[in-house]
């Protein structure tokens, strides 16, 4: 079952779609929530920008899964989703990467500060949500955002799944972030990236790679429990993303170690 509602988010109208287990009005208990950016991609196929979704809500109902799933739509008005997404101006390896400099980001912090002080106060409030379990995971983009959001608020965002992450657009400060920052309340860290996200362009997958590489050994340095997987030939598409669905919920759900 999903229901959906419309709120302002940022001065921009936005979708929130929110998945329930299909035993959510059978049963009193409880759940786990997982927030997700780029909400158009997370459940039906027909709604998704460029016609792939994860869809979600299958996997989960055909593997008996008990979650929440808070989908927040992408703002897809220019560029937009790259200023949300991003906690600052894009930086120096960016512009490696991409040949370009750039002036886009820096409004990821409001981003963020909307979904722990606007949204989940208001999820928490209409659904039966374990308020201590609240999950984060994202893709490209939304990966950057995810990885940002549990350094905000690590006591908030205990679990977070972090796919094919763009972390190349702010690399420089999310790493120092990443440092800085005291994680030790988070429970579980999911990571991983294709070996060709660029497609056929080595140089730039091999950057590419090398930027999550990066974020990774900071996690495991700091002790955070995590996990790193390199999906070869893995390419930075929903096609692609769609199959590592199973990777990544089972690490986000699986029993504390």
């Amino acid at each position: 079952m999903i229901n959906s509602f419309t709120i302002p988010i940022l001065n921009h109208q936005r979708t929130i779609q929110v998945y329930l287990p299909k035993n959510y009005r059978d049963v009193s208990k409880r759940y786990p929530v997982l927030y997700m950016h780029d909400g158009q991609n997370v459940f039906e196929n027909e709604d998704a920008i460029g016609g792939v979704a994860l869809e979600l809500n299958k996997y989960l109902e055909q593997n008996n899964l008990d979650l929440i799933i808070v989908a927040i739509d992408q703002n897809t008005y220019g560029d937009e989703r790259i200023n949300e997404y991003c906690p600052w101006i894009n930086g120096q390896y960016s512009e490696k990467l991409t040949g370009e400099k750039s002036s886009l980001g820096g409004k990821g912090k409001e981003y963020v500060n909307f979904i722990v002080n606007e949204l989940k106060p208001l999820i928490d409030r209409k659904y039966r949500t374990e308020k201590n379990q609240t999950y984060m995971a994202g893709i490209s983009l939304g990966a950057l955002i995810s990885t940002y959001a549990a350094c905000c608020y690590p006591d908030i965002f205990k679990r977070v799944a972090s796919i094919s992450s763009a972390f190349y657009r702010n690399q420089e400060e999310i790493e120092k972030l990443l440092k800085m920052r005291n994680l030790t309340c988070l429970e579980r860290f999911y990571l991983d990236c294709g070996t060709m996200e660029s497609g056929q362009n080595d140089e730039i997958s091999k950057l590419f790679l090398s930027s999550n590489k990066a974020i990774y050994e900071i996690l495991r340095n700091k002790n955070v429990k995590s996990r790193f997987n390199s999906i070869e030939q893995g390419e930075h598409n929903y096609k692609a993303f769609k199959e590592r669905v199973p990777n990544f919920i089972s690490y986000l759900m699986a029993e504390q170690v």
